[in-house]
């Protein structure tokens, strides 16, 4: 794809360029969408199982597509709410359930775009041994006790972002990576969840936009003004 992996821009080896709050939340947005599909669009339903930043690629208008089937695995038709399989997916991002019981469902694929959504939040390594906690998950949920959120936000966003809506996003990926399954979102309420908090970003940028266009107008009229009354040089 012309602009690569979503983990080549978090990790800056795209360039310079950083990632907005906003391009981020459309990633993700578009993402999801794209994973709520298998899930629930396709016949028989399609488990990804590799769900990860480096398989999140990026076209030349930054629109994102997911990547690498080759570990996904399909439901047969019928009332079969899991398959019994070997593990198969990146460590990190498996969902620990899935691992402790072989038991491969939708919702493994729900714990692991949370992963991601903490990765395109705090642009932290999924694993660090150097971490207070190990996975990004557990050093969130930690970080996130002490009561403050800014600490774990991409410094390179520097402080452009609706505090809302990075706490929103949070909480959707914390719910996703809840150990039991059963009580992890459907990727179609995180696909709710991530475009409620792209609009508000957006009308967020929106306003910040129309604000500087009138304080450019301001200064452009003032200019004007003071241009007329003042007596041309002789």
């Amino acid at each position: 794809m012309a602009n690569g992996d979503l983990k080549e821009h978090l990790s800056g080896k795209r360039g310079p360029s950083i990632l907005t709050w906003e391009r981020r939340l459309c990633i993700a947005a578009e993402s999801a969408q794209g994973l709520e599909y298998l899930h629930n669009g396709c016949k028989p339903q399609i488990v990804h199982r590799d769900i990860k930043t480096t398989n999140i690629l990026l076209n030349e208008k930054f629109q994102a597509k997911l990547a690498d089937f080759g570990l996904s695995r399909s439901f047969p038709l019928g009332t079969e709410t899991h398959v019994s399989t070997v593990v198969a997916g990146t460590p990190g991002y498996l969902d620990p359930e899935y691992y402790r019981t072989n038991w491969l469902t939708e919702k493994s694929d729900v714990f692991s775009f949370g992963v991601v959504l903490l990765e395109i939040v705090t642009n932290q390594p999924v694993i660090d041994m150097k971490r207070e906690r190990s996975h990004i998950g557990e050093w969130v949920g930690l970080m996130l006790s002490r009561g403050d959120i800014n600490s774990i936000v991409d410094p390179k966003l520097q402080g452009e972002y609706d505090p809302n809506t990075i706490w929103k996003v949070v909480e959707t990926a914390m719910t996703c990576l809840n150990p039991s399954s059963s009580r992890r979102p459907t990727m179609t309420q995180v696909v709710m969840d991530l475009k409620e908090c792209l609009n508000m970003e957006m009308a967020r940028n929106m306003g910040s936009r129309m604000k500087d266009s009138t304080n450019d107008t301001s200064i452009e009229v003032s200019i004007n003004f003071t241009t007329e009354l003042n007596p041309a040089a002789r």
